[in-house]
């Protein structure tokens, strides 16, 4: 391998592939990088399907607890709590997050 690779790194986080991830992000990945084709943050992605060592390493490394994730519009506590992560519900509010509320449409509004 010669440089990191969002999609990788999406891919790995997904998977629960945690050499892959800190590789990606050894070679200066952004964590919060939301490639146009798949819309999703790592750390939502790690959320949602329960690998937690990743979503630990990914938060240690730069990943944002409160971005949302535009292609399900959850943000990392959202995706904690509707999934069962109980730990991170914990964790992502000591970081600051908030509960969000808003309908899914208000993200095209303009501001």
């Amino acid at each position: 391998m010669s440089a990191g690779d969002w999609k990788d790194l999406y891919a790995a986080a997904l998977a629960g592939d945690l050499a892959l991830v800190r590789y990606h992000i050894s070679a200066d990945v952004n964590p919060n990088y939301q490639h146009p084709e798949i819309m999703c943050t790592p750390l939502v992605a790690s959320l949602i399907h329960g690998h937690g060592e990743i979503a630990h390493y990914l938060l240690e490394h730069g990943a944002d607890p409160h971005l949302r994730s535009e292609f399900d519009g959850l943000t990392p506590l959202q995706a904690a709590r509707q999934h069962g992560r109980t730990e991170f519900v914990k964790l992502l509010r000591d970081r600051g997050a908030k509960e969000q509320s808003q309908p899914f449409w208000w993200r095209w509004l303009p501001v």
